[in-house]
């Protein structure tokens, strides 16, 4: 029965079925982009932060270099402590609901951004700022995890079989999003503040209003997860937060195969936004503002790149257009040395094209492959999914691109490039011999 009421509901031309729930796919997705925009923001609040003021709040002792590093290696704990979170709130959540686990999840997330916002440097605390700062940070992993709604994967089972490039798209904009507006944010700052005034309070500005946009954001979000048709609409699709455990041990490979295939994208996810400032950073080859313009411009890119993804995917598939675009990357990769090791003209046009590149793929890179999951381990598939792709794919490339180009040259982010793109074509491989459904 429930097989039959979906594809009542993903015919744009048939009625729904007697009884059934019925929300718009687009209604659904307004749920989608303000849920993942909220958090990208705060995502890229702490990115940046990462490169522009932790390294001389909290890891003043060290050189320009360490700093970084060690900024980096704290900004990873999120993504450590991520799959953790989502097997907590599942629990949670079958325990004592949606409304309840989603509610938790994000006044967690806010305490620790807020935190954060207040947390003295390592002039006032020494080493104790460190420690709270990495607890924070995993705090707001562990929050992430649990932030998870379902309303991706609901949007996915409820969107007419011709456009699921289409809405799949959807999400994936609050990425470009997110970033314009703490990008901005940042921008703004460092061009009214001095230094001095920046580093000694300017910074926590955007933590603030990070803790705020949570809090509309929780608002908008519960006003639609917890209302009877959309509780009705999981129930129809099978959509329960299923135990982690039960769920590594029967569909482990789609998880894995899922998280790898999107690999390519969240590779250059960071390659493109908290790295190059990183690199400037270092080098001082141009203006953090400069640098800041052209990624704010860039994440328009972005936008647009994300939003074309929709259609192309819609006419040639979506795993197709994950595979041609993980080409695409490689390529790009190959010329990644020339661009980021040139004059400012260079390293700006390595962020424009990689922004474009990175709409282009990431607006596909979540559910091109989760359509493989039964589908009562959807929901939760589709989150574990997500954190490990965040894990393999982007949680050290900051670390790990910038350790290694300075001691290796930039040959180093080809290097990282081009694996990922090689794991996403090899995952998308065999993803279509396995593949159950039609795409």
């Amino acid at each position: 029965m429930a097989s039959v009421t979906h594809q009542h509901r993903a015919s744009p031309s048939a009625p729904p079925a007697p009884g059934a729930a019925h929300i718009a796919p687009a209604e659904i997705a307004t749920g989608v982009v303000i849920g993942r925009a909220s958090e990208y923001f705060d995502f890229f609040v702490y990115g940046i932060a990462s490169v522009l003021v932790f390294p001389s709040v909290y890891f003043p002792y060290a050189d320009r270099l360490d700093g970084l590093l060690y900024s980096f290696s704290v900004f990873a704990l999120a993504f450590v402590a991520r799959p953790f979170g989502t097997a907590l709130f599942m629990r949670i959540q079958r325990r004592w609901g949606r409304g309840i686990k989603l509610t938790a999840a994000l006044f967690l997330l806010g305490t620790a951004t807020v935190g954060i916002a207040f947390l003295p440097g390592y002039a006032t605390l020494g080493h104790t700022a460190i420690v709270l700062l990495a607890v924070f940070r995993a705090l707001q992993g562990i929050a992430f995890g649990g932030s998870w709604d379902g309303l991706p994967s609901l949007l996915a089972l409820n969107a007419p079989p011709e456009r699921r490039g289409w809405y799949a798209m959807m999400g994936q904009l609050g990425a470009p999003t997110g970033f314009i507006v703490a990008g901005s944010l940042f921008l703004f700052l460092n061009l009214s503040l001095d230094r001095g005034e920046f580093l000694e309070w300017g910074w926590r500005y955007p933590f603030y209003v990070a803790f705020a946009i949570n809090v509309v954001a929780l608002f908008a979000r519960l006003r639609l997860v917890v209302t009877h048709e959309y509780t009705q609409l999981l129930d129809e699709d099978e959509l329960e937060p299923i135990s982690t455990l039960e769920l590594i041990s029967k569909q482990d490979y789609n998880i894995f195969l899922g998280a790898f295939a999107a690999l390519a994208s969240f590779a250059l996810f960071h390659l493109v936004t908290v790295f190059p400032l990183s690199w400037v950073e270092l080098h001082q080859t141009q203006p953090i503002t400069d640098v800041l313009t052209v990624q704010v411009a860039g994440a328009f890119i972005g936008i647009l790149g994300t939003i074309a993804s929709g259609r192309i995917a819609d006419r040639i598939g979506r795993r197709t257009t994950l595979g041609t675009m993980a080409v695409l990357i490689g390529v790009f990769a190959l010329f990644a040395p020339l661009l980021m090791g040139g004059g400012p003209v260079a390293q700006d046009l390595f962020i424009l094209i990689g922004f474009g590149l990175l709409g282009l793929s990431y607006g596909q890179a979540a559910g091109a492959v989760t359509s493989n999951f039964e589908r009562r381990y959807r929901y939760t598939g589709a989150a574990l999914t997500t954190d490990f792709a965040w894990l393999f794919g982007a949680a050290f490339a900051p670390l790990v691109a910038l350790g290694l180009s300075a001691k290796f040259g930039l040959i180093a982010v080809s290097a990282y490039l081009m694996s990922g793109a090689l794991c996403t074509l090899l995952a998308l491989r065999i993803n279509r011999a396995l593949a159950s459904d039609e795409d």
